[in-house]
């Protein structure tokens, strides 16, 4: 297949690769040239003009930072995606967000997809991304060689557009929960006279231990957090999404906003470009 994809940050960048691994010819476009440049290679083509990049294109991945970001390019996906062509909106956006692009695609939106992932840098590098979708069965079908590409596994949740996006929240309030946990559990071990590292030795192998934490904690106990596989920040803004859709569900909002204001914290300390695991300095005394 033909892939466009608009962002080329750790996430795009990472499934550009897989697509072209996977023998795609993958398009890059990204607001800043030079990082899309910084992209390409072997099957992977930089492009200045998004028309360029999505002209016969069979797919268009969107990876973009928020909606915002998405509608700003919106106008020219419309207008450059061909007949047959089918949008993979990837970002993290929301389920209002998502609505907006919907409203947006206009006469593409029965070949828009609502496709955020799950997984970081390294399963992106790999291409075992886990693929959430929701959207016309028909698209899906067509998009299957590229979702097969950059996932693991592809996940169908329904027919509903906005579907896929309130289960990438879900999901990423219990990352954005265990990671703030882990780094509390450590941080509270040390503020007892405790060496950090205990608490991950403690829980080992047991009914409450956790691979993430297994994964992160390290980096918290090290503090060797400043490449990030998901950013300090961006964990913030889809907390942000995550009350904003828990509030338009009347559901109540107390812990995440807690989790929001421990993740400022880390961030106001300067961790806003370092990797989730800097959210341990929110616990230092």
């Amino acid at each position: 297949m033909r892939a466009a994809v608009l962002g080329t940050g750790i996430m795009g960048a990472a499934m550009a690769r897989s697509l072209a691994r996977e023998g795609h010819e993958a398009r890059v476009w990204n607001r800043t040239p030079e990082r899309a440049e910084a992209v390409a290679g072997e099957g992977i083509t930089a492009h200045r003009e998004i028309a360029d990049a999505i002209s016969g294109s069979d797919v268009v991945v969107t990876m973009l930072y928020d909606a915002d970001s998405v509608l700003a390019v919106t106008d020219q996906v419309v207008a450059g995606l061909g007949p047959e062509a089918v949008w993979l909106q990837c970002s993290t956006v929301g389920p209002a967000g998502i609505a907006r692009i919907a409203a947006a695609a206009g006469s593409v939106g029965d070949r828009l997809l609502d496709a955020p992932v799950l997984g970081t840098r390294q399963p992106a590098e790999a291409g075992n991304l886990v693929v959430l979708v929701s959207g016309p069965g028909q698209a899906i079908d067509r998009a299957q060689p590229a979702l097969d590409a950059v996932g693991a596994r592809t996940m169908r949740v329904g027919d509903r557009v906005g579907a896929a996006s309130a289960l990438k929240l879900a999901n990423n309030s219990w990352v954005a929960s265990i990671n703030a946990a882990t780094a509390q559990a450590m941080g509270l071990a040390e503020a007892l006279g405790l060496e950090p590292g205990l608490f991950l030795e403690a829980i080992k192998g047991g009914a409450s231990d956790s691979a993430f934490a297994q994964m992160k904690g390290p980096m918290m106990a090290d503090r060797t957090w400043t490449e990030p596989a998901f950013a300090l920040d961006s964990v913030r803004k889809d907390v942000a999404l995550m009350i904003e859709a828990a509030t338009d569900a009347s559901f109540p909002v107390d812990l995440l906003s807690t989790l929001l204001a421990v993740y400022d914290r880390a961030s106001a300390q300067g961790h806003g470009e370092a990797d989730m695991a800097a959210v341990r300095a929110a616990f230092d005394r």
